[in-house]
């Protein structure tokens, strides 16, 4: 058996959750990352899977929404990533967020303790050389430039790219409670919430107009060099959305549905500014959906037009980078491997995937197939049927080129949604045609309970209820796809994250 180890090259969340995998697995694993030798535009620390844009996993509702589904199926896989945010979650009404550097800090302290792990410092300014057989590069949407023109010169084609924004991070105690006030949207209750998990900052009609107004007007950073490249859409800078209509952000992350001010219970908000705690001490909040590339006094000055945010002191203001993905469809096999280099894998945002869980999965998947190899088996491909298999499939030939839509703007970074699943029918409640909102709740339902069963079996994991009824305890599957079974009981922190996944709806 060769025991050579596998070379990860990125520490982000694909990287480290691909070192974890392929380490948990039993083969030697070098993680090569280059921060802090040499830093990006976007990171601020040497900490591995560092986050920088927001501090939110989104939904960990696991029966009714696509990316909670995927944090259920990441559970079940033994994800580092997953229980680093489940160690580090702070308060955020139906989504799973995290103290972003507490979260770093656990993942970073768990590989640097593993001892099949090797962390090395250094930027890696090519290709893997050839005696690197088993390589995986998760160098993420901040890819240094000469590794991506190496990427560039080994696929024939140029790197894509898609901009993508941060948003704001504001002191609490520079926020003005006597205006603002703590509620989740419609009182929801998510993992570690209260109900009152988000600030909110009420605007009339006037005001909200003003604010739309100050955005489009307002001095933003440009990128002539960049010019024509796309943003994504599920990341749009607040000024763009301003620009694409008056009531836009009023129907985006502005919306004031489901929240009542408690200082005026009577009268409606005609907008609302929302943010989300951004750290463990409740000191740091960032706010919600307003990633922008208006320059840093605009955003000090127009930002403190928000009621509640005159006098705020912002702990980070928002900006702008470039994100750089490959044409996954064409490029890379159904195990994420180079189709023209054997041995040499893509994970995580580079392959066109977007966001923080789905970029983690996709790591996750990169890690075991690369182990899995190692170890002498052919890679075990997840089920369509699952989050793991849908989000593959869409990445590795599940996206069609249309005739009328050639070339780059074809293939675009995707988030982990229902449309990338093969259908379901609908159960059909007793004496009752389910019918709109009903009938779409219940769709996913049987979506996410398949995919689940789906789920465990592929992992050679008991069912749901012989989970509930062994005896011997909980155990967590450390094997491939295609292995022997191979269990080992995990530590009680470990055991509790078990639990919850033996019960695939967290909170069950």
């Amino acid at each position: 058996m060769n025991k050579n180890p596998i070379h990860v090259i990125g520490g982000g969340l694909a990287g480290s959750e691909a070192a974890w995998q392929a380490a948990e697995a039993g083969v030697p694993v070098v993680l090569h990352e280059m921060r802090p030798v040499r830093g990006t535009d976007a990171h601020k620390t040497g900490g591995l899977a560092e986050l920088v844009c927001s501090n939110s996993f989104r939904s960990d509702d696991a029966q009714t929404n696509a990316v909670g589904l995927l944090h259920a199926e990441m559970r079940l896989a033994g994800s580092l990533i997953m229980s680093a945010g489940d160690d580090n979650q702070v308060p955020a009404g139906g989504a799973l967020a995290v103290d972003r550097d507490g979260f770093s800090e656990a993942v970073t302290k768990k590989l640097e303790a593993h001892p099949l792990i090797t962390i090395q410092r250094e930027e890696v300014p090519g290709l893997p050389p050839a005696d690197w057989d088993q390589a995986i590069i998760a160098t993420g949407p901040l890819t240094a430039p000469s590794l991506a023109q190496s990427i560039a010169d080994v696929t024939g084609a140029d790197a894509f790219a898609f901009f993508d924004a941060i948003a704001p991070i504001v002191h609490f105690d520079t926020i003005d409670m006597d205006v603002c006030w703590f509620q989740s949207r419609y009182d929801k209750v998510g993992p570690g919430g209260t109900g009152k998990d988000y600030i909110n900052c009420p605007m009339d009609k006037e005001q909200y107009l003003a604010f739309v107004r100050a955005l489009v007007d307002g001095q933003k950073t440009e990128f002539k060099q960049w010019e024509g490249t796309p943003y994504f859409d599920g990341c749009l800078p607040v000024e763009i959305m301003a620009e694409r209509g008056v009531e836009t952000l009023r129907h985006g992350p502005m919306k004031p549905m489901g929240l009542t001010n408690a200082h005026n219970p009577s009268v409606k908000a005609y907008a609302v500014v929302q943010l989300r705690q951004d750290n463990a001490l409740g000191t740091l909040y960032n706010m919600v959906g307003f990633q922008t590339k208006l320059k840093h006094a605009e955003q000090v000055r127009v930002f403190r037009t928000i009621p509640g945010l005159e006098n705020a002191e912002f702990a980070r203001l928002g900006g702008l980078h470039r994100n750089t993905y490959i044409n996954s469809p064409t490029l890379l096999d159904h195990s994420l491997q180079l189709k023209s280099r054997p041995g040499l894998r893509f994970a995580g945002q580079i392959t066109g995937c977007e966001g923080y869980v789905e970029s983690a999965a996709i790591g996750l998947l990169a890690g075991r197939f690369a182990a899995a190899e190692r170890l002498g088996h052919a890679p075990a491909l997840p089920p369509m049927t699952t989050a793991f298999g849908a989000l593959l499939n869409h990445i590795t030939g599940g996206h069609i080129v249309s005739d009328d839509e050639p070339g780059k703007r074809s293939f675009q970074p995707m988030n982990i949604n229902f449309g990338l699943f093969p259908p379901v029918e609908a159960p059909k409640a007793e004496g009752k045609r389910l019918r709109g909102k009903d009938k779409t709740v219940a769709k996913r339902r049987a979506l996410t309970s398949r995919a689940l069963a789906d789920c465990r079996e592929w992992l050679g994991l008991p069912s749901r209820a012989e989970a509930r009824s062994s005896s011997y305890g909980v155990r967590v599957s450390l094997q491939m796809p295609g292995q022997p079974r191979v269990a080992r009981r995990k530590s009680s922190q470990w055991r509790r994250q078990a639990e919850s996944c033996a019960s695939p709806f967290r909170g069950e």
